[in-house]
């Protein structure tokens, strides 16, 4: 599904995000991404974003080397990936429907696919009644249910979290959390950089954790600081 070999990102100051990191994910795994601001969680997950560019090293994507790929084909990449940020990143000026629907739009879907599967990913974030209203008008758990929903409504097998709970209260994060984890019952793979200890803790699963752009830690169901 995703296998990174010999990655190391060096930016232009200077600065080694990233140093030989060597990780196989398969399909359908859920990994937390895990460690300290500085570590490089944030650089990881914008490489299989294709955002960033890794000075050595090379990744593959569902078999595919994506790591040097032309710009023409990162769009074609992105298709197999949903992303979920910590800030939402909704566009205020359009409904919760609208938003979800955009993400297909962009990808050029038939109108009533669009009208078929919007409610759908709707009922699954459980915001159904929420749909006329407008991302201003809904709380922070409610904003990042719209986000996860329009990262899920192309079906992509792959869904990067970053720091989904970070700007949210206990609660909301515990059902942003059942959210994912359902949506990984159901087959998608799901890598979630985050800092939030009490939910690695009590929703085991793989830990990867990175110290200074390093690989320290590869465990299976582990918790935070193990």
């Amino acid at each position: 599904m995703i296998k990174l070999v010999n990655i190391s990102k060096e930016y232009k100051s200077g600065v080694k995000a990233l140093t030989d990191i060597n990780l196989h994910i398969h399909k359908g795994e859920f990994v937390y991404i895990v460690g300290e601001s500085g570590a490089g969680k944030s650089t990881l997950i914008k490489l299989l974003l294709k955002e960033e560019a890794p000075t050595s090293g090379e990744m593959y994507i569902n078999g595919v080397n994506v790591t040097k790929v032309n710009n023409r084909r990162i769009p074609y990449i992105r298709r197999n990936l949903g992303v979920v940020f910590q800030d939402f990143r909704l566009l205020n000026n359009k409904t919760v429907y609208e938003n979800i629907a955009f993400a297909m739009e962009i990808l050029g879907a038939d109108p009533k696919d669009i009208r078929r599967r919007v409610p759908v990913v709707l009922n699954r974030v459980d915001l159904s009644r929420k749909s006329s209203s407008f991302p201003e008008q809904l709380s922070g758990g409610e904003q990042q249910r719209v986000s996860i929903a329009r990262a899920i409504v192309n079906n992509p097998p792959i869904l990067l979290a970053d720091e989904p709970t970070g700007n949210l209260d206990p609660d909301n994060g515990l059902e942003i959390m059942k959210i994912l984890n359902d949506i990984n019952a159901r087959g998608t793979t799901v890598i979630m950089a985050t800092h939030a200890k009490e939910i690695v803790d009590n929703l085991r699963r793989r830990v990867i954790q990175l110290k200074d752009g390093v690989i320290v830690r590869d465990q299976k169901r582990g918790g935070y600081d193990e």
